[in-house]
């Protein structure tokens, strides 16, 4: 079974495709950091489009998502963008927190898993 990287940079890969899925890492707001929430959610679903794309899939086939926020209460703010964005028909399952991220001028990750 072959496996593909996507991005590959020194420290990980962006996307990994292997066994009929594809592993997205961790995407933050590479075009709006220090935007706000909205800004910061629709930036990185649109990335996950793109990688999604390029491994060949697309958020119609999304199994799993895990969404960080630094601030809970912008929870509403994050899901007002997320379910415009989604797939009604093919949501997957979900899980979401705050926590602290690795640099401060995102508020917002956003990882998933989806079959090919």
């Amino acid at each position: 079974m072959s496996t593909k990287r996507i991005q590959k940079g020194p420290r990980m890969s962006q996307a990994v495709v292997h066994g009929g899925m594809v592993y997205l890492s961790g995407q933050v707001a590479q075009g709006a950091p220090g935007g706000s929430v909205t800004e910061q959610t629709r930036d990185i679903l649109s990335r996950i489009d793109g990688l999604l794309a390029e491994a060949g899939t697309d958020k119609s086939k999304l199994l799993t998502a895990n969404i960080w926020l630094v601030d809970i209460r912008t929870f509403d703010e994050m899901n007002a963008v997320w379910d415009a964005w989604i797939d009604p028909q093919n949501p997957p399952t979900r899980a979401c927190v705050e926590s602290r991220l690795a640099a401060t001028r995102f508020t917002v990750e956003i990882a998933v898993t989806a079959a090919l």
